[in-house]
């Protein structure tokens, strides 16, 4: 378990049972867009409040989430991220007088909303803090300390509804995918930005938690399986993507396409390293990059089992959205807006729906059976391959379908197959492709 957190940490009509989970329409404005003023962390740093330094007993939280998210969270840091060495290399590279000063950077590395929305207290240099997922607080934080509130009365008053599956993975993905007002370029990778990868439970559940699940949790917010959460990410990711090919002043770069939309490895190898091999599921070409599909991949694997007949539909016009990207703008578009078409209900459908045990073990299958086509050739389908079973496998342990001693053998395994994906550079299909055979024996005998 422990080497599979790290990699996580550095790098995420078959019957179904209606569950009906609380939660709200997922078109509510992220924290970024909305207008509400931002006070700043300071606001919540109160040792009375949310700044203790322990936990409060009795309480139905703990009280110390500032402590733990100015001393153990990664968002804490994000602003000084831009004060650094490769991050002044970054906006040297871009033409940008410094990182830490230009929107470009700080719309996903701080909480970067007009400076008509920031309070006396706010300061941007706080990085990415409370009111950036929690939305801005001038509205609702009165409700939420006056000791009589409930969940449902502060999400009323504009606290953003992080809780809930759909409106969490939009916010996530603003940032580690990108829209139209926060989003990183090829331009920006060349300059020497990492790669983004993310996968909504995965890093959720590695993410320094400053809640507990219990009993009380539950009352008020329910509880969303983990293959929920996974489900909805790949869904919401897919629309994303898709709606960003679609956005014109987005899609081309020049006279080339924005090329932040195709798979990293399907150009950045040595020369030497001749890896491409056909993908019956892409119908692409040599010397042509690759349209970035790993979320596709996983969604097609979720509605095999939830509905054949659209996963079908998907598959095909995945399939002619690659073909399209190799003929030309048009034709791609169109196959994209298609695509969209199938895929935009799916996340609150995904959301609102639960597997049963038997759907569980069938999506468990498929995506370990992708493994006999060509699919795991591109790493990063592989990478998101692994976190959706670490959310499968934590859905089997969460239901009773495996004892603890199962779940810790299966994350074992699951920690073997990451050994092939530290190095996305040095990425082996097929090591990859035996360590989920091994996975597969396993699971058929429990």
């Amino acid at each position: 378990m422990i080497d599979f957190i790290k990699f996580i940490v550095i790098a995420l009509q078959i019957s179904l049972v209606f569950v009906s989970f609380p939660g709200l329409a997922s078109e509510i404005d992220t924290p970024f867009n909305s207008k509400e003023m931002h006070l700043g962390v300071a606001t919540c740093a109160s040792s009375t409040c949310h700044g203790s330094l322990s936990e409060w007993v009795g309480s139905n939280v703990l009280q110390n989430e500032f402590v733990t998210w100015q001393e153990n969270d990664p968002h804490a840091r994000s602003f000084k991220t831009l004060l650094n060495k490769d991050s002044r290399r970054i906006a040297r590279n871009l033409g940008l007088s410094n990182a830490h000063e230009a929107d470009m950077c700080l719309d996903c590395h701080a909480d970067n909303v007009p400076t008509t929305s920031r309070g006396p207290e706010f300061q941007i240099s706080d990085g990415v803090g409370c009111e950036a997922c929690h939305g801005g607080a001038a509205n609702w934080i009165s409700v939420h300390v006056s000791g009589s509130t409930s969940h449902a009365k502060n999400i009323d008053a504009g606290l953003f509804p992080t809780d809930q599956p759909v409106p969490r993975a939009r916010l996530c993905l603003s940032c580690h995918l990108g829209t139209e007002n926060q989003f990183i370029t090829h331009r920006i990778m060349g300059a020497g930005h990492p790669r983004l990868a993310f996968e909504l439970d995965t890093y959720t559940s590695t993410q320094p938690s400053h809640y507990n699940i219990d009993s009380d949790y539950q009352d008020r917010k329910g509880k969303i399986p983990s293959i929920n959460v996974w489900a909805v990410g790949q869904a919401v990711a897919v629309n994303a993507l898709l709606e960003n090919l679609l956005d014109a002043n987005l899609n081309q770069d020049g006279i080339f396409p924005e090329l932040v939309f195709f798979d990293c490895h399907s150009c950045h190898h040595p020369m030497s390293d001749v890896r491409w091999m056909p993908r019956k599921d892409q119908n692409s070409k040599p010397g042509i990059p690759r349209l970035y599909d790993s979320n596709m991949v996983m969604l097609r694997v979720l509605t095999s089992v939830s509905n054949p007949m659209d996963s079908e539909l998907i598959e095909d016009t995945v399939l002619k959205l690659h073909s399209a990207s190799s003929l030309n703008h048009d034709s791609f578009v169109l196959a994209a807006d298609q695509l969209l078409g199938l895929t935009s209900a799916l996340p609150e459908k995904l959301s609102n729906y639960r597997f049963t045990p038997t759907d569980i073990r069938k999506v468990l299958f498929a995506v370990l059976n992708a493994s006999s086509d060509e699919v795991y050739a591109d790493y990063s389908t592989a990478e998101q391959a692994g976190m959706a079973l670490s959310a499968i496998f934590q859905t089997m342990l969460d239901d009773g379908l495996i004892s603890q001693a199962n779940y810790a053998n299966l994350i074992d395994l699951l920690d073997s197959s990451y050994k092939s994906l530290k190095d996305d550079e040095r990425y082996s299909p097929r090591k990859f492709v035996s360590a989920l055979r091994l996975i597969k024996r396993s699971v058929q005998r429990l």
